[in-house]
């Protein structure tokens, strides 16, 4: 009898479930489930899964150790997770459990760290500051992806149970940004910062003068700035960078430990430059500012000794406000300098960014004239570029320049992804997702050494781009396989099943508020819009 009175019951039960999903025209909502381990990008080095969940509650902590670096990652991770939880996840160095972050010298590198969580917690573990911080991009993606929202969403906000152990494979995964054919505000330009933190994005290129425009300001040459500065492609108003601007780029690049690499792009692609002084110009006259999208006709003067005090001085001015290690000094489509002329430019260009304690990267055309020791090359070039200059880039390489890989027709993403894109240009080729991320960095150039390679950077041009908006439509979806050449082995290299984890992030883009493109060739399911 007691039986069949629990069968009465548990046939109550399910017909008010019934009748309450046929007012509210859903079915029960299942049980979450956290994230797996392994569908994060880039692809961890090592996932053991195992274990229970970890359970972010009202009162979880965020625990560091005394050091500021780890204050400060942790203080960053709160500032993600509070809006959306509701939670005050006070960080602090006292109690136990909850989300430790924690610096130990071990098997990490510079960058590398240990993720371990269970029921009792999540431990991010590393040797340095910089791993803590791309630790916790892990920690991001393994929440739902409504963690990014700015208001309160109902979770449950589960960690899925394991270790993961990480480290990059490259030590240079950078993005370049134009601020010269269109200009882009501070605050547009951290935006992007934040985007490629998420994927573990290290180096931040900032192409600052072009033939449309010169965006930072230079105290011995103002003209640079206040009238080089004064347009842009399509005669819009323009814009530059006041050293305090510059400084507060470079310190928020730092607290998402990415560098900022500068670009001051000679002897070419100096109309700017030229049209604000005209002692610039070999004939001494300033030609007029430019807002076209032609490449290759201007030319500093290589002849003329002012140029080099030009030279000097803006070096030593950019490399004062820049803390990192380098300084590019552009190099490429000189295609009115002569070759002679451009081996001694480029002969006394590269003692001047030594003189001022950076280190030297230009176009891979700098392999045209003789390196610097400890210099990089930035190739860009096709599959289908010439033999003879692959060869000559390959010899640089054999004999002690580096490389970070750019080919235009994989990961220059102003590229369009098809002939109907509505932004973008196409001479590269259309360059979709799966040839912008299928394959290998080590492999590109063959005859390059292994350790020659230097990593990968992600090259966006801004001719058709004017606004954030644009900027993400082109990065995304293509940004994060970019990240994940840089960042994962080459054995986990696979597009069958990167495609999956691409297509589980446009959620998060969503709740990001990031425009994308929603490329076929990837399976986006509901989760995308």
């Amino acid at each position: 009898m007691r039986q069949h009175r629990r069968t009465l019951r548990l046939l109550g039960s399910l017909l008010l479930v019934a009748m309450a999903a046929s007012v509210t025209g859903a079915a029960p909502a299942p049980a979450a489930s956290p994230t797996p381990l392994d569908r994060v990008i880039p692809a961890p080095a090592s996932v053991a899964p195992g274990g229970s969940p970890y359970r972010i509650t009202r009162g979880t902590h965020i625990r560091v150790d005394g050091s500021r670096e780890t204050r400060g990652v942790g203080e960053y991770l709160a500032k993600i997770l509070r809006p959306s939880t509701g939670y005050r996840l006070p960080v602090t160095a006292q109690g136990a459990g909850g989300i430790r972050l924690r610096l130990a010298e071990g098997l990490f590198g510079a960058e590398g760290y240990r993720l371990d969580s269970g029921r009792g917690g999540v431990t991010v573990t590393a040797a340095r500051p910089a791993g803590l911080f791309h630790g916790v991009q892990t920690l991001r993606q393994l929440l739902p992806a409504a963690v990014e929202k700015d208001s309160v969403q109902p979770g449950p906000w589960l960690v899925a149970g394991g270790t993961i152990k990480d480290t990059p494979r490259y030590g240079w995964r950078g993005a370049m940004l134009d601020v010269s054919r269109h200009f882009f505000t501070v605050e547009q330009v951290k935006r992007y910062i934040d985007q490629l933190a998420l994927y573990k994005i290290n180096k931040l290129h900032l192409h600052l003068s072009d033939d449309q425009g010169w965006r930072i300001a230079i105290d011995s040459w103002p003209r640079l700035a206040t009238y080089g500065g004064s347009t842009e492609v399509g005669g819009g108003p323009g814009g530059f960078y006041t050293k305090a601007d510059y400084r507060e780029i470079v310190r928020y690049a730092s607290s998402r430990y990415l560098e900022v690499v500068p670009e001051i792009d000679m002897p070419g692609h100096t109309n700017a430059a030229l049209a604000s002084y005209a002692e610039l110009n070999c004939d001494g006259v300033a030609p007029p500012l430019y807002t076209g999208t032609e490449v290759g006709f201007s030319s500093l003067c290589a002849g003329k000794d002012i140029t080099y005090d030009f030279v000097d001085d803006v070096i030593r001015e950019l490399a004062a406000l820049t803390p990192g290690r380098y300084l590019h000094i552009g190099g490429d489509e000189a295609h009115s300098t002569s070759h002679e002329d451009y081996v001694k430019f480029m002969d006394r260009v590269q003692p001047i960014v030594a003189k001022y304690g950076k280190t030297v990267v230009g176009w891979h055309q700098l392999t045209g004239a003789t390196p610097a020791k400890g210099a990089l090359a930035q190739y860009w070039g096709l599959d289908g570029t010439s033999a003879e200059e692959k060869a000559r880039v390959v010899k640089a390489a054999q004999g002690g320049t580096g490389l970070i890989l750019s080919p235009a027709d994989r990961v220059y993403l102003d590229m369009k992804y098809t002939k109907d894109t509505p932004l973008g240009l196409s001479w590269a080729g259309y360059v979709e997702v799966k040839r912008s991320y299928d394959w290998d960095p080590g492999a590109y150039l063959p005859g390059v050494p292994g350790g020659a390679v230097r990593g990968v950077e992600a090259p966006m041009w801004s001719e058709t781009l004017e606004n954030s908006g644009h900027v993400e439509f082109m990065a995304f979806p293509r940004l994060p396989g970019v990240a994940e050449l840089g960042w994962s082995s080459a054995a986990s290299h696979d597009w069958e099943r990167y495609k999956g984890r691409l297509a589980a992030q446009a959620e998060r883009w969503d709740a990001l508020g990031i425009e994308w493109y929603r490329s076929p060739q990837v399976p986006w399911g509901a989760g995308g819009r």
